[in-house]
């Protein structure tokens, strides 16, 4: 699957508790109104990971890829997958697989890459 768009993950703090958490998000406008779809990482391990990612910046480029899956009757089905990634200025490359959180982030997903 082709990335059809050049998108940008965006992250904000959000107070939880006494703690202080990010927040992980694509915005755009579809048909003119905007749109915020929430990412999370693909486990609850991930959320250091893209601290990682992100270092001391609030934007992650998003990496749009495919992945095929062959079930037991040997029917394949791809899926598209999604990557949080940020190059330092040494070229060392940083990645965390992120999903959208929820049904509606997927589909709020989609359009935004339509």
């Amino acid at each position: 699957m082709a990335n059809e768009k050049k998108l940008t993950i965006e992250r904000e703090t959000f107070d939880l508790n006494g703690k202080t958490c990010y927040s992980y998000f694509i915005k755009g406008t579809v048909r003119g109104k905007e749109i915020k779809a929430q990412l999370a990482p693909q486990d609850n391990g991930g959320y250091v990971l893209l601290e990682i990612v992100f270092g001391d910046s609030n934007t992650a480029e998003l990496v749009v890829g495919s992945v095929s899956i062959t079930n037991d009757k040997g029917k394949t089905e791809t899926f598209p997958s999604y990557t949080a990634r940020n190059v330092d200025d040494d070229g060392e490359v940083f990645e965390c697989p992120v999903k959208p959180d929820r049904k509606t982030d997927k589909t709020k997903l989609a359009m935004l890459l339509h």
